[in-house]
């Protein structure tokens, strides 16, 4: 008997390779394979020069080296002004993305499956094209409408943004394979999920970034501010676990980094607040094709005086105290920054558990990979750019000028005479007719 059932099998087996079954097609879904963690890529200088100490104090210099190395190339950076701030902000964007693909491509690699990694890449430059379009458009437009190649892409930028997606939507369909559906749409859901958390907040990150670089400088700084004082101030006097997602995380670090914080948002935005180069709106001058952040500063970076509650100015003796209103906003943003940004990195934490990896990547020693540099960084972005859109940006007339210019002659014809007609009945015109 057990022979004939070795016998069944072998035949079944020869069966299915004889009607040119693949391995992927017969082989079950069975789970998720751990994901490997990445090797310790800590430079060998640094490994020598710290071989003597304990790994917990290893881990704390490596951390503290490789963050200042960070925060320097992040002044080069803010020096070479706001496109090389956009560029570096999109370099970011297809590492973070990178990183979290190549996690779902360890998984669905190892079932021979066609097309993931190369649908992932598609999708996530069609993103792109659309969201840029959508920002080329908007602050591009006298140079768009000046070429007769950029006009025509942007009239029907929806309509070939649609139509590369759903190029990519029919290539997934055709990509399917037998017995695998499950997997592989959990896959195209994990795509899309990533496209949602790192290219829709990259955008934004570049919509705040037009409203002025403060508005970029400012929130990024808060959360890497956040950062490092509730590592210190959890590696010194951390006693008290805050979260089980991140065991590391303490109340004392929580706290001593909202506290910190905050008061590093005011006392950086005193300093910003002063330069029209941080201050401006990023604006592209087609004349000489390049960007500007030359103007007259708003109401919101000029120096006012507030006075003080009566118990504060029991205790400092001052009446009054001189401020720019901006640094009122900026408690708004490190307060968020210290209170619902470490959520972002829990988020990710949990993330990882699930995979049981210990970071993203080895990008950076000591730090993991990019992701885990930037996983507080989006819900920064999101809060920053629906704050501005709330308390701070109101009508655009340039904007609204640019759409005037595109309608036909008839159409500000028409408007014009409205307008007119409106401000003499305001009495702000009078009728010459």
């Amino acid at each position: 008997m057990p022979q004939i059932m070795i016998v069944t099998r072998i035949g079944s087996e020869n069966e299915g390779k004889a009607e040119g079954v693949s391995e992927s097609e017969t082989k079950p879904d069975t789970g998720l394979p751990e994901v490997p963690v990445p090797a310790d890529d800590t430079p060998e200088v640094l490994n020598k020069a710290l071989s003597g100490l304990s790994s917990r104090w290893k881990n704390w210099w490596v951390r503290g080296i490789l963050t200042l190395a960070m925060i320097s190339f992040f002044f080069i950076i803010i020096y070479l002004g706001p496109m090389v701030l956009m560029l570096i902000v999109l370099c970011v964007q297809i590492k973070c993305f990178q990183e979290i693909i190549h996690i779902g491509y360890s998984v669905y690699h190892s079932y021979h499956l066609p097309w993931f990694r190369t649908l992932s890449w598609y999708f996530l430059l069609c993103v792109n094209y659309f969201f840029y379009g959508e920002t080329v458009t908007d602050y591009f437009f006298n140079l768009v409408q000046r070429e007769e190649p950029l006009r025509i892409l942007s009239k029907y930028h929806r309509l070939i943004s649609f139509a590369l997606y759903l190029t990519g939507f029919c290539m997934f369909v055709l990509s399917l394979v037998k017995k695998h559906y499950r997997l592989q749409f959990y896959m195209f859901g994990w795509t899309h999920v990533t496209l949602l958390i790192v290219v829709t907040q990259s955008h934004l990150i570049i919509h705040n970034l037009f409203e002025g670089m403060i508005w970029f400088i400012v929130p990024i700084s808060c959360v890497i501010c956040n950062d490092i004082m509730a590592y210190m101030f959890g590696f010194f006097f951390g006693r008290t676990p805050l979260i089980k997602l991140s065991p590391k995380k303490t109340w004392e670090g929580f706290i001593g980094g909202f506290f910190s914080t905050v008061v590093f948002g005011i006392l950086l935005s005193y300093v910003m607040a002063g330069y029209s180069f941080f201050v401006c709106p990023v604006e592209f001058n087609s004349d000489h094709n390049s960007f500007e952040v030359d103007c007259v500063p708003s109401d919101l970076f000029q120096l006012q005086d507030y006075a003080l509650p009566a118990t504060l100015e029991s205790l400092t003796g001052w009446p009054t105290v001189r401020l720019y209103p901006f640094q009122i906003h900026s408690i708004s943003l490190s307060a968020f920054a210290s209170l619902m940004g470490p959520f972002g990195g829990f988020f990710a934490s949990g993330f990882k558990r699930a995979f049981k990896i210990k970071d993203f990547a080895n990008t950076i020693p000591g730090h993991g990979g990019i992701m885990d540099r930037f996983d507080c960084q989006y819900l920064m972005a999101t809060f920053v750019n629906v704050y501005i859109a709330s308390f701070i940006r109101g009508p655009n007339p340039a904007k609204v000028v640019q759409q005037l210019l595109a309608l036909r002659l008839d159409q500000q014809l028409n408007i014009f005479n409205s307008l007119k007609s409106h401000l003499i009945e305001r009495g702000l015109l009078e009728d010459v007719a």
